[in-house]
């Protein structure tokens, strides 16, 4: 009788490791065969899309139905951790939507990702903002200033700070890179201090002014039009499609894509940001 059991128990154990590894070859197929799958409503493909909340969340909810439509069915996870880039690299997502091209290039010499971009989306320009003046004329000397502390934003806080008058950065820097230690002058005397840019909302009341990512603003409930002073339409940090090097030219990630670019997104930013986030196409 122990014998039967026994012979009963590796019988279902052998069934459950064949459909388990089914499933696994099944998926690992439809991944390589993606890239000339056609796009169907009768037979859709998934993108697992890791994206922050505002905008980029927004964006693919509204892009969402008509990409439906094509047979791309979008399944939309919030950023919660700084953990994107690995998180696509290693699978766990097809796409991630939450970065510029800067980022993911310091992020990719840093950790050896096999990542690349997907398509440009729109660009969330970096500004000042301030709970106690309403202009920049108003920055007193002596004003604290707090500005991001990662390499990308740190930068671009410091050439917005020169932009309008505070300060003169050396000018043989590297491209995209900056800290206070490459101040060359002050020009208006003020204090800058470098905190890690998920605090500097939560710490906007410590400073005259803080420097920080629109969709951190929008994240916030504050009135992104509200800033002393941001980055131009020319700024080069577009927010990005990110995705593995080899499935930038899948069907359903180029639908992403052009779904992303269109006039009617392109009507849809400038109504609903106004300014405050940018079309990059």
């Amino acid at each position: 009788m122990k014998k039967k059991f026994l012979s009963v128990i590796i019988g279902v154990i052998s069934i459950l490791m064949v459909v388990s590894g089914c499933g696994k070859s099944d998926t690992a197929a439809g991944r390589s065969a993606a890239a000339g799958q056609t796009l169907s409503k009768a037979n859709p493909v998934t993108l697992k899309v890791l994206a922050d909340q505002v905008p980029h969340s927004e964006l693919l909810n509204f892009v969402k139905p008509k990409l439906a439509e094509q047979g791309v069915n979008l399944e939309i996870t919030i950023l919660q951790n700084d953990h994107g880039n690995e998180d696509t690299d290693n699978g766990e997502f097809d796409v991630n939507f939450f970065q510029h091209q800067p980022y993911l290039d310091s992020l990719k010499k840093e950790k050896g990702y096999d990542l690349a971009n997907a398509g440009n989306i729109h660009v969330e320009p970096i500004g000042l903002y301030s709970v106690k003046y309403k202009t920049k004329e108003e920055i007193p000397e002596g004003a604290v200033i707090g500005i991001p502390n990662d390499v990308t934003n740190e930068y671009r806080a410091l050439k917005i700070l020169e932009t309008n008058g505070f300060i003169k950065l050396k000018s043989d820097l590297p491209e995209h890179s900056a800290t206070v230690k490459d101040i060359a002058e002050y020009t208006k005397k003020i204090e800058i201090k470098e905190i890690d840019s998920a605090q500097l909302i939560r710490l906007k009341d410590d400073f005259d002014g803080y420097i920080t990512n629109t969709n951190k603003i929008l994240e916030a409930g504050i009135d992104a039009n509200s800033a002393l002073f941001r980055e131009g339409k020319d700024s080069p940090y577009a927010n990005i499609l990110v995705t593995k090097s080899s499935r930038v030219n899948e069907p359903a990630i180029e639908a992403l894509k052009n779904a992303l670019t269109t006039e009617e997104v392109r009507k849809f930013i400038e109504e609903k940001y106004k300014g405050a986030v940018i079309p990059a196409f």
